[in-house]
C-alpha cells in the first residue's frame, strides 16, 4: 500500500520517478470531450446546460431553476448545525484577518521634471467561484475563495456548485455563502459551468475570472477558456510530504499522509521523507493501521498505490532537497528545530512547522490561503490570494520638458526595431 524507499540520487526508482514527474497532462480523451461540452456551450447557452446537467448530476433543471433563491439559503442557515455555523464563522474571521494584512494601494512616484509615473491597483470586476461538491461539500473552499475576494473589494461574486439529487445546493455550502456575503449561487457545475461562466449565456453572465478547485473536466475547461477569462491555476489533486526526524512521533505522520489520501480521486500524493530507518518503519505500520479505521479506506489506498512513499535520506540536507525537487502543494516539517530548516524549504505551496501545525490546521482553519500550486507548481506559483483578484494599470504622465530631453532617444530606439510610426508620434511632437 505504501512502500520504503532507500534514496540514491543516482538510483532510478520507478515509484519516486511517478511522484516527481506528476504533472497537469489532460488524456485526449478528456480534452475531446470538454472541448464538445464548452462548443455546445456556446453556441446553446442554457439548452446545453440543461441538457448537460441533467446527463452527469442526474437533475431536471430549467434556466430559472439555476439561481439558487434567498429562501433556500435562509433555509439552509436553519439547518445547519449551530456548532458548525459557529466554527464556520471563526475561520471566516480568521481568513479574513490574515487575508487583510495583503492588501496593496495605487503608488505614484515623481520622476523630476514634474513627470509622474505610478500603478493603479484596482479589483477585477466579476469573480466565479467554482466548488466542487460530489465527494464532499467543500464549504472551506468557498470561504478561501470569497474572502480574499471581498478583502480586494471585487464589485461582483458569484459561485458555481452542483446540484445534489434533489436539486438542492448541500446545505452549509449555502451558510458558507452566507457568511461570506455570496448571493449569486448557480446549481450548476463540471465543464459546462466553466463554459457557462467564460462565455455568459442568458441565464448566468459571464465572469471576468474564474477561480476554484474541481476534476480534470474542469480544470481542462479553465485551460481551454483561459484568456477569454482569467483563472487562477490548473490545480490537481492534493499533495503532501512530511520531512521527519526520529523526534516525530509516528501516528502524527501517519495521521497527515492519510489527512491528504482520502480526498477522493485515487491520485493524491502523499510522502513521508526520514532519515530515521526505524521511523519509516513505524509510519508504515501506522499508515496501515490507521487506514484500516477510516471510512474512505479504498480511496486512501488506491491513492498510496500511485503516489504514497516513505523515503530515506542519509540526512536531513537531501530531505530538503528531494523536497524542493517534489515541490508539493503542503510541506510538514516534523523536526526537532523546524525554523532552522524553514528557509532551506524554496518550492512549496504552504509549510507547517512542529507538530502542533498539522496541515488540516491551514485548511480549515489559521486563516492562510489552502488553494495551493500542485503537480510541482509550487517551483513558480503561490496560494491564492488578495493578488489574485487585483489587475494594476500603469500610469504615464510625461510633461513637454521631459519629452524634448528624452526625444530623440524615444526615436533611436523605435527606428531601431523598424517601428517608423512609433518614431513618427514622437517627431511630430517636436515640429517635426
Amino acid at each position: 500500500m505504501i512502500e520504503i524507499i532507500p534514496y540514491q540520487p543516482d538510483v532510478q526508482n520507478a515509484k519516486l520517478n511517478a511522484i516527481l514527474a506528476r504533472s497537469n497532462e489532460f488524456t485526449p480523451e478528456i480534452e475531446a470531450t470538454v472541448r464538445e461540452i464548452v462548443a455546445a456551450v456556446r453556441a446553446q447557452g442554457d439548452e446545453a446546460l440543461v441538457a448537460f446537467t441533467r446527463k452527469f448530476d442526474r437533475v431536471d433543471l430549467r434556466p430559472e431553476g439555476f439561481r439558487v433563491t434567498e429562501a433556500e439559503i435562509d433555509a439552509a442557515c436553519r439547518a445547519v448545525d449551530p456548532d458548525l455555523l459557529d466554527a464556520l464563522q471563526e475561520a471566516a474571521a480568521n481568513i479574513r484577518r490574515f487575508h487583510e494584512a495583503q492588501k496593496r494601494a495605487s503608488w505614484f512616484i515623481e520622476d523630476g521634471d514634474g513627470v509622474i509615473l505610478g500603478k493603479r491597483v484596482l479589483p477585477i470586476g466579476r469573480v466565479a467561484i467554482l466548488i466542487p461538491g460530489a465527494s464532499a461539500p467543500l464549504f472551506s473552499t468557498l470561504l478561501m475563495a470569497a474572502i480574499p475576494a471581498q478583502v480586494a473589494k471585487v464589485p461582483q461574486v458569484c459561485m458555481a456548485t452542483p446540484p445534489q439529487a434533489d436539486g438542492s445546493v448541500h446545505p452549509v455550502v449555502l451558510a458558507a455563502a452566507r457568511i461570506t456575503g455570496v448571493r449569486e449561487i448557480y446549481r450548476v457545475f463540471g465543464a459546462q459551468a466553466v463554459a457557462a461562466l467564460a462565455y455568459g449565456t442568458p441565464a448566468i453572465p459571464k465572469a471576468d475570472k474564474i477561480v476554484g478547485p474541481g476534476n480534470p473536466y474542469v480544470q481542462m475547461a479553465k485551460k481551454i477558456v483561459f484568456g477569454t477569462v482569467g483563472i487562477d491555476t490548473l490545480a490537481g489533486p492534493s499533495e503532501i510530504v512530511v520531512l521527519a526526524d526520529e523526534s516525530a512521533d509516528p501516528r502524527h505522520v501517519a495521521a497527515d499522509l492519510l489527512s491528504q489520501a482520502e480526498h477522493g480521486s485515487g491520485f493524491e500524493a502523499s510522502v513521508c521523507i526520514t532519515p530515521s530507518p526505524v521511523l519509516a518503519q513505524q509510519v508504515r505500520q501506522e499508515v496501515i493501521r490507521q487506514t484500516e479505521l477510516l471510512p474512505r479506506a479504498g480511496a486512501i489506498r488506491k491513492a498510496l498505490d500511485n503516489f504514497g512513499a516513505i523515503v530515506v535520506v542519509p540526512g536531513l540536507d537531501a530531505g530538503v532537497d528531494l523536497v524542493n525537487r517534489i515541490a508539493p502543494e503542503h510541506v510538514e516539517l516534523l523536526v526537532a528545530h523546524p525554523w532552522e530548516w524553514l528557509d532551506r524549504i524554496q518550492n512549496a505551496g504552504a509549510v507547517f512547522l512542529g507538530p502542533a501545525s498539522s496541515e488540516p490546521v491551514g485548511d480549515y482553519f489559521a486563516g492562510t490561503n489552502h488553494i495551493l500550486p500542485t503537480n510541482g507548481a509550487a517551483r513558480f506559483a503561490s496560494s491564492l490570494s488578495v493578488d489574485d483578484f487585483l489587475k494594476t494599470v500603469s500610469i504615464v504622465a510625461y510633461t513637454e520638458r521631459r519629452l524634448a530631453k528624452t526625444a530623440e532617444r524615444i526615436i533611436k530606439l523605435a527606428e531601431g526595431e523598424g517601428l517608423d510610426a512609433h518614431a513618427a508620434a514622437i517627431r511630430v511632437r517636436l515640429g517635426g
